[in-house]
């Protein structure tokens, strides 16, 4: 290799640019976190999670795309995912809005057992909260 032509003076500002190489993410944090906390709670591998992301657009008609697993799973070492614990009771409903995914009604082990016959799973989808 030969020398380079011009010789760089301004080092500061050539480390920051070579930082800053490479594509932005397309997907939030919050996106990558919401389809995190999917795959925790539906116990979903990668691909399927994927899948059922891109069904629940096609069923609302939104024009969006899903994030391929790759990107999940790249993107999941440096998102910190808030909800990864187990829940201790049945899920009475799961809200997916602008400020990422909320569970509700997680029930106390005791009345679990009291009332087992009411904690049954009932899916459905909303698309407005507010």
């Amino acid at each position: 290799m030969g020398k380079a032509e011009k010789k760089i003076t301004n080092w500061a500002e050539y480390n920051k640019a070579l930082c800053k190489r490479g594509r932005g993410f397309q997907y939030s944090d919050t996106a990558i976190e919401t389809a995190l906390m999917i795959k925790g709670i539906f116990y979903l591998p990668l691909r399927a999670l994927q899948g059922f992301i891109y069904s629940i657009f096609e069923l609302l008609d939104v024009p969006l795309t899903s994030p391929d697993y790759t990107c999940i799973s790249k993107r999941s070492k440096t998102v910190q995912v808030k909800y990864r614990n187990k829940s201790k009771g049945a899920i009475r409903h799961i809200a997916i809005d602008s400020t990422g995914l909320k569970v509700f009604g997680v029930v106390e082990p005791q009345t679990d057992l009291i009332n087992n016959a009411e904690n049954e799973w009932i899916p459905y989808i909303a698309e407005n909260l507010k």
